[in-house]
């Protein structure tokens, strides 16, 4: 029991966190348990917990965090998660931390580490407003990173570029504030309680793959001494 990995990804938008989070389920075999397809999953079973989400869904009401927990505890509980998960997209503030480090109690389970991947403001915008797409096929281009041949036009079909809503500067500073209001005080609060682990989200990908699979495997050897 004492090698379970029960993560949970923090960071802000643009910060890598869905790269390294695919990397990681890789590595360890983990669920990744993402509040948004375990919504969408309940929903489309019309399981009890579906039926009560989709009121909310239906209404454009956000779903009350007693309701995702519950939906969380009824994934973890599944045979699938009982070497660890990989939770994504929650917690988000410091009420849904207090109510999922108590339904995971009631598991006789609890957090490992919650692993932080840091990056400042200006690279944040940087990255997501340099993004563009292409009007047909939706194959994806970064100003910065990974440029067409010509501008505003796709290397592959000819078709048009454009920038979606949510990656316009004024949308991705709305993002961050959202972010550094409600959900960066929980880097303190799992600072406090000794479980946070830091990575600079300025490094290459494999960088940071290379930083959190480090750190893993010390915990793990702490955890088993």
């Amino acid at each position: 029991m004492s090698q379970e990995l029960n993560l949970i990804l923090l960071g802000p938008p643009g910060a890598g966190k869905g790269t390294q989070a695919a990397r990681l389920v890789q590595d360890f075999r983990l669920p990744w348990a993402s509040t948004g397809d375990m919504l969408r999953a309940a929903v489309t079973e019309g399981s009890d917990l579906g039926l009560k989400a989709k009121g909310f869904m239906d209404s454009g009401a956000l779903v009350p965090d007693d309701l995702i927990v519950d939906l969380i505890v009824e994934r973890v509980a599944q045979e699938d998660c009982e070497d660890g998960f990989l939770l994504d997209g929650y917690p988000r503030t410091i009420p849904q931390a207090d109510a999922l480090a108590e339904a995971l109690e009631g598991l006789d389970r609890k957090v490992t580490a919650a692993l932080l991947v840091e990056l400042d403001d200006e690279e944040v915008i940087r990255r997501l407003s340099g993004r563009r797409v292409c009007v047909t096929s939706g194959h994806g281009y970064h100003l910065d990173f990974d440029p067409p041949k010509h501008e505003g036009v796709c290397d592959q079909d000819g078709s048009r570029l454009v920038q979606r809503d949510d990656d316009k500067a004024e949308v991705i500073e709305n993002r961050l504030e959202v972010y550094h209001a409600q959900t960066e005080p929980l880097v303190e609060y799992f600072e406090s309680r000794g479980l946070l682990r830091r990575f600079d989200g300025s490094r290459s990908q494999t960088e940071v793959h290379d930083h959190i699979r480090a750190a893993l495997a010390t915990l793990r050897l702490e955890e088993s001494a």
